[in-house]
């Protein structure tokens, strides 16, 4: 009899935290020794002419004060998993 899969689960971040059009997602990975997190850092633009939001990981000299922010709250974030603490 031939073994079915399930659907994979939708892989959707864990959390977002964000800051004007900088956007961090944290992705909770299960391993052996429990779960860990990692962080994507994006930057929300529209093109000329485009109606539709588009994400890039590259930013300007201004955006960077927003990316350390964000990265901080990202961090705030996963610690608070940790203690029971962040809501997604």
């Amino acid at each position: 009899m031939a073994k079915t899969q399930a659907a994979p689960k939708a892989n959707k971040p864990a959390g977002e935290v964000r800051c004007g059009r900088i956007k961090a997602a944290i992705w909770e990975n299960e391993t052996d020794n429990g779960a860990r997190y990692s962080v994507t850092i994006t930057r929300l633009y529209k093109s000329d002419g485009d109606s539709s939001w588009r994400t890039t990981s590259s930013f300007n000299r201004d955006d960077l004060p927003l990316v350390a922010k964000v990265a901080d709250m990202a961090h705030t974030y996963i610690f608070g998993m940790g203690q029971g603490e962040a809501s997604a």
